[in-house]
């Protein structure tokens, strides 16, 4: 068997509930979605608050109301429903939806109709079998005599006398409500769903010779939601808002950290509490299944800066020269040409070629990024300039103390001069103190001394430093 019974119930089952004319389950809508007037605001880490405001036609008393079309994936405990004069006795959500497979599993016990058609002469047979279990394939009664309904190539579809109430076609949210009148009044639905997200990506055209880089954003909306969100209102969230299971999430430290001087720029963009806020101009469909991609920035002339950067870890001595990184230096302030607060995303870096067509020289990414901040972006190694550190000496200085002297040749085979932010990591361990250098270093923090070494266009560069530490 290939799929099982679950392939050929696929294959029988559209044409065999067309033969019977059965009537579309209860909850389903005439036509279209059942969904009313639809506001979706999307956060970052995979939560979602949807409204949904449709009217209602209530008779008087106790009445149970039907929401079909509800995301798959809702939050039950998190469901908020207005109806003027009717208050909530109940709510359930029916999540068991209409499929081959959900169909088989729910007639254990029942009698359906397989219809068999000979291949050499296209005749039908029709018997009615007993479906016994469905436990890694359908197991059936028939005539006294027990079969396996195996996927063989042989025509056979399985025909079922009615859907049982239990099977949704669609996500549905039940609610029985108490109305003190009737008539038709608005209904507002709320709830946070799992299955919605959206991310930001970024394109850069750098150009050396003038200083600048020209930035379009983008704003990727995925749909997993297992509904599909017809003609929304929808507003994305930029930050991190808190979840009961943050404590689960693990992150790696990525192999390039983004470097980011935090701005103190106020942003003009819209904002709800400590978050941003990114409205779509127009309503939109988020399909199901879907990616969709919207622009929401187009910056031109951004000025920018290409570097180099080194970071060497305590008492790191390769055998061979290492690469410099390849760093892109630009800021999102207003005098820079920017002048924008940037959700988190992905950078994606293009230069032009000697024939003026762009190429793709490297990606990473940023963290959400306050307006006026300094970037310093990491995208790949580069080719032409290299850093050699080399421990020369380690010795005693008493029994708690080590000196450590340490030296990194730089060299550049490109034909003009660069400069590289030599950095050494892992001092915030040993207790260290810098006792001679050949270059002025800066200590950006407790850890981490960091040298600007101009390296000659062709040529080398030669950096020395003693360490005193506690070990």
């Amino acid at each position: 068997m290939r799929r099982g019974w679950i392939t050929v119930s696929a294959l029988a089952l559209p044409a065999a509930l067309g033969a019977q004319q059965l009537p579309p389950p209860a909850d389903a809508p005439a036509a279209g979605t059942a969904q009313g007037d639809v506001s979706v605001t999307i956060y970052n880490n995979d939560v979602a608050l949807v409204q949904d405001v449709r009217p209602l036609t209530l008779r008087n008393g106790r009445v149970r109301q039907d929401f079909p079309d509800v995301s798959a994936r809702i939050r039950p405990e998190t469901v908020s429903l207005t109806v003027p004069d009717a208050a909530i006795v109940e709510q359930n959500f029916d999540f068991d939806l209409l499929t081959p497979s959900s169909l088989m599993e729910k007639a254990v016990g029942e009698t359906i109709t397989l219809l068999r058609t000979n291949p050499g002469t296209g005749a039908e047979t029709r018997e009615r079998a007993r479906v016994l279990a469905v436990n890694g394939g359908v197991v059936l009664e028939v005539n006294g005599r027990v079969e396996v309904l195996r996927d063989d190539g042989l025509p056979v579809r399985a025909i079922f006398d009615r859907v049982p109430e239990s099977l949704r076609a669609r996500p549905t949210l039940s609610v029985t409500l108490a109305s003190t009148r009737a008539g038709t009044r608005p209904a507002t639905l709320s709830y946070l769903s799992r299955g919605l997200g959206w991310s930001a990506d970024y394109v850069a055209l750098f150009d050396d010779k003038s200083g600048t880089i020209d930035v379009q954003g983008w704003v990727t909306l995925t749909n997993t939601s297992g509904t599909t969100f017809a003609n929304a209102k929808t507003l994305l969230v930029a930050g991190e808002v808190g979840s009961s299971n943050d404590n689960m999430q693990y992150s790696p430290t990525p192999r390039r950290p983004t470097r980011v001087q935090p701005g103190t720029e106020g942003s003009t963009r819209e904002q709800l509490g400590d978050f941003y806020l990114y409205p779509l101009a127009e309503r939109t469909t988020i399909a199901d299944k879907q990616t969709k991609q919207v622009s929401f920035l187009d910056a031109k002339g951004v000025a920018a800066s290409s570097g180099y950067r080194f970071e060497n870890a305590w008492l790191n001595s390769p055998n061979e020269p290492q690469s410099a990184q390849s760093i892109l230096r630009f800021a999102n302030s207003g005098a820079a040409g920017l002048g924008d607060a940037l959700p988190a995303g992905t950078v994606r870096v293009y230069v032009r070629d000697a024939r003026g067509q762009p190429q793709f020289t490297g990606e990473n990414r940023i963290e959400h990024t306050p307006q006026g901040s300094a970037i310093a972006l990491p995208t790949g190694d580069a080719f032409d300039v290299k850093v050699q550190p080399v421990t020369v000496a380690r010795t005693r200085i008493n029994a708690t103390r080590w000196r450590t002297q340490m030296r990194y040749r730089l060299t550049n085979a490109r034909s003009r001069p660069v400069t590289v932010e030599l950095a050494q990591g892992g001092l915030e361990w040993t207790d260290t103190r810098i006792s001679e250098e050949s270059r002025k270093s800066e200590r950006r923090d407790a850890g981490t001394a960091v040298w600007q070494v101009p390296v000659p266009a062709n040529g080398e560069a030669v950096v020395t430093a003693t360490f005193d530490t506690r070990y």
